[in-house]
């Protein structure tokens, strides 16, 4: 098998080569290239030690801040590549680091040590594949299998178990039933990985193409970080909009969601607060009273546990809280749930809302987008002249009330709203003088009133 490797990673191949080691593009880059897809990255693997690779290479753009664990970073063109040593590893104490690692020479051993047998393979031009695993044989049979002992593997560095999901989730491959088993004997490790590595994973896994089976399969192992979804499983909604369950529902939901980080968080925990807000009437019918307020400071809390930046966690927050908004179509009621959500964030709240209807009852489902597809062109309209309807874009400032004489930071909160309802419900339009001569008015009146 002959694999089209980058010029930049020939050379420094041939340079390890030419020095007396051997070297090889290692791991995901020939998983890929197998499978006929780009690499993001080329990785090498040599039997040189750092400093050897140092010597060899002669180059002033190395980076050396990885070679204690025998890893050296290049600079070519702008790219950078990880040169790494042959090693075996010592003893894993905190489930995702060994203690020590052994420099050596042999390229089985090395790869013995490597996650899953797909990302096990080396490859030069001079001895071609090397392929000690049947990672081949993994990928024409479309199989996620640990290298080795599947226990083992988890337990020296948990995230494995994360990689194992976002891998399947991300190339429509099946987890072998071994490492299946073992990945979830081992899920409660997962509490021992820093949460920022697992929100990464969760965020790929919610994004695959495949992340519908997934998420169906592995609900336990993503409860063990997110254990307020577990409820989700099995709650039958009893509702004549409804065909699934909450979980099954909220997976579809995720599917049907455009890519991306924050709709697919919001499209996870959208429906996260339904087990909470569960009554049933006296005609057996299932509601949800209030789950979308609810929801949205569940998910704040979640989102912040797992160290998400506060504009994923701000922008998720907004979706869920006003998913199941439903204003009438004419423009007042339209400005106003604008108003709430901010511009920024109407379209993705409609992305949101097509999502939920399409994982609903099927007979609803047409109605539903139709009503979509029409907010959506009233949002177009309605914003056309660039209008967001909030304070920020009220043409009307506290100092423009300040010099109509009012003072206290109350009452200029209090025009400044009023003034800004007056727009939204379209008895005023959003221009200075309009506004300056309105709010003049009533405080005239105001004070006629008073006398």
């Amino acid at each position: 098998m002959k694999i089209a490797v980058p010029s930049d990673v020939e050379k420094i191949i041939e340079k390890l080569t030419s020095s007396g080691y051997k070297a090889y593009a290692v791991g995901g880059c020939v998983r890929d290239s197998i499978m006929g897809k780009t690499p993001h990255d080329w990785d090498i693997c040599t039997s040189a030690r750092p400093e050897e690779i140092l010597a060899s290479l002669d180059t002033h753009n190395i980076i050396e801040s990885g070679l204690k664990h025998g890893t050296v970073t290049v600079k070519v063109d702008g790219e950078l590549y990880e040169i790494t040593t042959f090693r075996s590893e010592g003893e894993y104490k905190d489930n995702r680091r060994p203690e020590s690692v052994e420099f050596i020479t042999s390229l089985k051993e090395d790869l013995s040590r490597r996650d899953f047998t797909v990302n096990a393979m080396a490859y030069n031009s001079f001895d071609g594949l090397c392929d000690y695993f049947n990672g081949t044989e993994d990928i024409e049979n479309k199989i996620i299998r640990c290298v080795g002992d599947p226990d083992k593997r988890f337990s020296e560095d948990a995230l494995r178990i994360m990689r194992a999901l976002r891998f399947a989730s991300k190339l429509g491959f099946e987890i072998e039933e071994n490492t299946k088993a073992a990945l979830r004997r081992n899920a409660r490790l997962l509490k021992n990985i820093s949460v920022e590595r697992i929100a990464a994973e969760l965020v790929q896994i919610l994004d695959g193409e495949y992340a519908e089976q997934i998420l169906l399969d592995y609900t336990d192992v993503l409860g063990v970080f997110i254990p307020e979804i577990l409820p989700m499983v099995g709650l039958e909604q009893r509702n004549p909009h409804h065909s699934f369950d909450v979980w099954t529902h909220t997976v579809y939901v995720i599917v049907n969601s455009p890519h991306g980080r924050i709709m697919r968080l919001s499209a996870l925990l959208h429906d996260i607060a339904k087990p909470r807000c569960f009554t049933v009437d006296e005609r057996g019918t299932g509601h949800f009273h209030g789950h979308p307020e609810v929801g949205a400071k569940m998910a704040g809390k979640i989102l912040r546990r797992l160290h998400f930046d506060n504009d994923t966690i701000n922008k998720a927050s907004t979706l869920i809280r006003y998913h199941d908004q439903r204003p009438k179509l004419e423009a007042k009621y339209v400005r106003r749930l604008i108003a709430k959500t901010g511009a920024e964030n109407f379209l993705p709240l409609l992305d949101l809302k097509r999502a939920d209807a399409k994982g609903q009852n099927p007979v609803t489902v047409p109605d539903k987008l139709k009503y979509i597809d029409e907010l959506e062109k009233m949002f177009t309209e309605l914003t056309a002249d660039g209008s967001e309807f909030n304070i920020k874009t009220l043409k009307l400032t506290g100092s423009d009330l300040m010099d109509l004489g009012v003072s206290q930071g109350r009452e200029i909160g209090y025009w400044l709203k009023e003034m800004l309802d007056r727009v939204i419900e379209g008895k005023i339009q959003n221009d200075k003088k309009a506004l300056l001569n309105e709010v003049n008015r009533l405080i005239e009146e105001k004070k006629r009133n008073e006398m």
